[in-house]
């Protein structure tokens, strides 16, 4: 599999359709928001970063030309520091290191859980890799973080909490984490995870401005309420249950209350899950699996997420020298389905993450059914 990313990968650089357009200039995907809000950063202006016209008018200086549609930044303010830093290089030179570099942390916290051989084949093949990499996007770091907060739990849960911290630059997959963290007495991780998010704010207020804070929390609610609750995307682009309802007619009351109950059952569903003896693998596999549920504002390229899921269920399972044929044909389906993404107008990640939660719930139940069978 990841050999075929590099093939389609190098024959879309030449036919100028990655990186580079036929004309040889750089594509504006994803990656231009990130490097255009770190230049108004690093020229003092972070503030203007959350203004969609002036965001787009340094998006177009970026790229050289303009063109069509806009790439929000719609980050809170800590996420400057790396925006800023990719803006110290020239754009197409900064699309590269941010792929690169993300991906390395992303394939060493997959490597961390499956081991190293299988689980740089395994991370760099997962099928929504190839979706990260063609929009320049965060996927990769948002699963290293995720997977870096999980993986080192149990054996460093100071490192842990330092990950956690990290991942409020994208606070709609943290949710979860609180709730759980709590009911599983993880206070120490607790603890590094709320003073690296508090550190992590002071540092953006003093090195950005309080402005940028000002502008972030003004920005915010219309940003979310342009792409959420009116559709300013299409509603199959976005893979939340929030979404598919609204993809199928459903309202906008309907869709949240949808999203509503379903986060709710997942909270109570993992707090059960995390205080039980249930294998710690189908414990982070289920958290993992769940952040993705419980978030409206969830893409394609969020999905790599899912291979930190997957990497914990497969680890369980392979060291029971157990894999049932459902199983394999089960993860087969949900990597076609995230593969298939470009071709098909539905919401093929969502089906892919209920297919690898509905084998995490199996398994996770048939481990505590002799818990379960014991209190009756």
């Amino acid at each position: 599999m990841a050999l075929g990313y590099l093939i389609v990968l190098g024959g879309s650089y030449l036919q100028g359709h990655f990186l580079t357009d036929p004309q040889g200039r750089p594509i504006a995907n994803d990656f231009v928001n990130v490097w255009a809000a770190g230049r108004l950063a690093r020229d003092g202006r972070a503030p203007a970063a959350y203004d969609w016209t002036l965001h787009r008018a340094a998006e177009v200086r970026a790229v050289g030309y303009d063109f069509d549609g806009y790439y929000g930044w719609h980050y809170p303010p800590p996420a400057f520091f790396f925006a800023a830093a990719l803006a110290t290089l020239p754009y197409l030179v900064a699309a590269v290191v941010w792929l690169l570099t993300t991906l390395a942390a992303y394939v060493a916290a997959i490597a961390g859980i499956l081991g190293l051989r299988t689980g740089i084949l395994f991370a760099l093949g997962f099928p929504a890799a190839i979706w990260n990499v063609t929009a320049g996007q965060n996927g990769f770091l948002t699963a290293a973080l995720i997977g870096g907060t999980l993986g080192l739990l149990e054996r460093q849960p100071a490192l842990a909490g330092i990950c956690l911290g990290l991942l409020t630059y994208k606070p709609q997959f943290g949710v979860l984490f609180p709730i759980v963290l709590i009911a599983d007495r993880r206070w120490l991780t607790i603890a590094i995870a709320t003073l690296t998010a508090i550190m992590l704010a002071a540092l953006s207020w003093f090195a950005f401005g309080s402005a940028s804070w000002e502008a972030f929390v003004h920005w915010a609610p219309l940003s979310s309420h342009a792409l959420i609750d009116e559709g300013a995307l299409d509603w199959y682009r976005l893979q939340s249950v929030f979404a598919f309802a609204r993809a199928h007619g459903g309202g906008e009351t309907l869709a949240w209350t949808v999203q509503g109950v379903l986060s709710l059952l997942l909270a109570i569903g993992l707090v059960w899950l995390w205080r039980s003896r249930v294998a710690f693998d189908l414990k982070a596999a289920a958290l993992a699996a769940g952040a993705l549920l419980a978030t409206p504002y969830l893409f394609m390229y969020d999905l790599v997420v899912l291979a930190v899921a997957v990497a914990f269920l497969l680890r369980f399972a392979l060291a029971r020298d157990f894999l049932s044929r459902i199983e394999i044909a089960a993860l087969a389906a949900a990597g076609a389905l995230i593969l298939i993404y470009p071709y098909v107008k539905t919401n093929v990640g969502l089906a892919a993450v209920a297919i690898v939660m509905g084998l995490i719930v199996h398994r996770a139940f048939a481990e505590a059914r002799p818990a379960l069978a014991a209190m009756r």
